[in-house]
């Protein structure tokens, strides 16, 4: 499989360059157009012999969108194509603020999380950083935004895949996404959810990236998180919070922890009281999701009464809650299920 040619950055598309010797403006040319959304066959400006050599050696399809679903909230999921035909998936959805694009960073996954479509069956590969990058540009593109007047504003790292468990490519795609040749990015606007492999969330402290830490905790205690969240025994909640604390310390980001409400699983009083004591002293905050229930298990979402009586808990002891807004319910929305429902349809 080649490379993509969204894989490049500038710097690397000059060196490419200068060993074809070809002068810097043609980087500048080439780099711009394809954060625009443009095929390096597509471009005019370029030489035809230049264009020849470089598809010699780089993937120019590296991904398109082929088909859309379009919730009745404004939340639209994506399923992409990739140059080798793998499918992924991407969710863009429309805040008050703008557009926030869910991105993908594995065909598939390995965690084997219980609530979580994208892992059923288990981790195909790892994502270029360029297929990453790749697809922010065409969700741009649908949008109908450029480089210089962007519309997709923000990046959430918590599509199908565990970042952490391809960080090469995802720092390589942190390089990408705040290039100030292309779409150019502020670190504030872009954030990384993993559900906890300790080693590599104090690797990406140490980065000096300062990205947005979304911790998918979903548990109060070990016991429960083992029981939804198979990696967890490799790490305990202790040290996750250990690395959230030195995650923070590195980039004075404050901690996101995202915790699914899961009937009859983690959604008690009791859990509350649990995960109130356990973050106590953070700088963080809670978002509270509802599940997006997968045919495949057998969990269930808790009651509204009983999401209002967590939420009142922890805001009883001085914890910031949020409840995430329920987007894509009635379009596939939980990961990987739309991929799914395609792949078994053909």
């Amino acid at each position: 499989m080649k490379e993509s040619i969204l894989s490049l950055t500038f710097d690397e598309l000059i060196e490419k360059l200068r060993e074809l010797d070809q002068p810097k403006y043609r980087a500048d040319q080439i780099y711009y157009e394809l954060h625009n959304g443009k095929k390096l066959e597509e471009m005019s400006n370029i030489p035809k012999d230049l264009k020849e050599k470089l598809l010699e050696v780089y993937e120019d399809n590296v991904i398109e969108i082929i088909k859309v679903q379009k919730s009745k909230d404004g939340t639209q999921k994506f399923l992409y194509k990739l140059a080798d035909g793998n499918l992924i998936e991407g969710v863009l959805m429309n805040y008050n603020f703008g557009y926030t694009l869910c991105v993908s960073s594995q065909v598939g996954c390995r965690m084997g999380c219980k609530f979580c479509a994208s892992g059923l069956d288990g981790l195909v590969r790892n994502l270029q950083a360029g297929e990453i990058m790749g697809q922010v540009i065409v969700a741009n593109k649908y949008l109908e935004g450029s480089v210089k007047e962007r519309k997709v504003t923000n990046i959430v790292l918590m599509g199908s895949g565990e970042p952490l468990d391809n960080y090469d490519n995802v720092l390589k795609f942190f390089n990408l996404a705040t290039s100030k040749y292309g779409l150019y990015y502020s670190e504030r606007n872009i954030s990384i959810s993993t559900c906890g492999l300790v080693p590599n969330m104090i690797k990406l402290a140490d980065s000096g990236y300062k990205i947005n830490l979304c911790l998918s905790l979903h548990a109060s205690n070990d016991q429960v998180r083992h029981e939804v969240m198979p990696v967890s025994k490799g790490f305990t909640i202790k040290q996750l919070m250990e690395a959230c604390k030195y995650y923070f310390e590195k980039t004075n980001r404050r901690i996101l922890f995202e915790y699914i409400l899961i009937d009859n699983v983690n959604c008690s009083v009791k859990h509350a009281q649990e995960l109130a004591s356990l973050i106590k002293g953070l700088n963080c905050i809670v978002n509270l999701i509802n599940l997006n229930e997968v045919k495949e298990n057998n969990l269930k979402r808790c009651s509204h009464d009983t999401q209002k009586a967590f939420a009142e808990v922890l805001k009883s002891k001085g914890i910031n809650v949020t409840t995430r807004r329920s987007l894509g319910n009635d379009i596939d929305g939980a990961c990987g299920q739309l991929r799914r429902r395609y792949i078994n349809k053909n």
